[in-house]
């Protein structure tokens, strides 16, 4: 079981992951194959601080690292926490403006693609109340699945969701497709799960772990020099894996408008508590 850190009122709760994501398909072949990366945990209050305290990284301004706000959110250079705050607001989500912390790819020398960034969602009384997945595809697209959790979900267990998919993602996917993630909380350990399939049943699971590492320039500068380039890497990884997938003969599905909303709203998703 996965316990997640009680950050300390007076200190920052951002941090680093040292890690590494896994994906593996399951058909119509086996392909599978794992990156190592590392992440950022940042909370949305604390951004500026972070910037204030840190050499190696900026929010909204160049440097080694760094978070813009038009990365996320509406993309359009806005505030973070009043974007997802309102759509929180409209999906029925009362969080009394808690806190909420990003989970996400730096910008490495003004760079970065996300091809999933998770936003972690409180309540001012500490409890997890949403989770945004944010999802990204190399056509320029992006969409959000906010799903919520039990005002009762246990502090500490595993956290497992559903969605439907609604946005194309991989060229080789059909869109009749159902993600299962299963997450915790991060705490000294990242743990995230995502299975997704269709009525052939499952069709691919990709996993991403990793170790909390405190936030300061010592570990960033770490992070530098044992991941170097990492945003470029992910981007290069994708399109090399995709030539792989084709060669063995995965043909490209019918790529569908996008969504008109720029998240889905999951009020009915399965959630369950569910022992390690």
């Amino acid at each position: 079981m996965v316990t997640p850190a009680a950050p300390s009122p007076s200190a920052t709760p951002s941090a680093l992951y040292f890690g590494k994501v896994m994906h593996r398909r399951l058909r119509p072949f086996v392909h599978a194959f794992t990156y190592r990366v590392f992440s950022l945990y940042l909370d949305l209050d604390s951004l500026a601080e972070d910037s204030r305290r840190l050499r190696l990284f900026s929010h909204n301004r160049w440097n080694l690292f760094s978070l813009h706000d038009r990365d996320h959110g509406a993309r359009d250079g806005s505030a973070l926490k009043p974007w997802i705050e309102r759509h929180l607001a409209a999906a029925g989500i009362d969080t009394a403006g808690g806190p909420v912390r990003l989970l996400c790819f730096p910008r490495v020398l003004g760079y970065v693609f996300n091809p999933l960034s998770i936003w972690f969602c409180y309540h001012a009384d500490g409890g997890l109340r949403a989770v945004l997945y944010e999802v990204r595809n190399t056509f320029g697209g992006k969409h959000g699945y906010l799903v919520p959790l039990a005002a009762d979900h246990p502090s500490g267990t595993p956290i497992v969701q559903g969605a439907d998919k609604n946005f194309y993602v991989s060229p080789f996917i059909v869109m009749e497709q159902h993600y299962v993630f299963r997450l915790a909380e991060p705490g000294e350990r990242l743990a995230v799960t995502i299975r997704q399939g269709g009525p052939q049943g499952a069709q691919l699971v990709a996993r991403h772990s990793g170790r909390r590492r405190a936030l300061s320039d010592r570990t960033l500068l770490l992070a530098f020099l044992a991941y170097p380039l990492m945003t470029l890497k992910v981007i290069a990884a994708i399109h090399w894996q995709a030539l792989r997938l084709w060669l063995k003969g995965a043909r490209l599905q019918p790529r569908p408008p996008a969504p008109s909303e720029e998240v889905t709203l999951v009020p009915q998703a399965a959630i369950r508590h569910a022992a390690e």
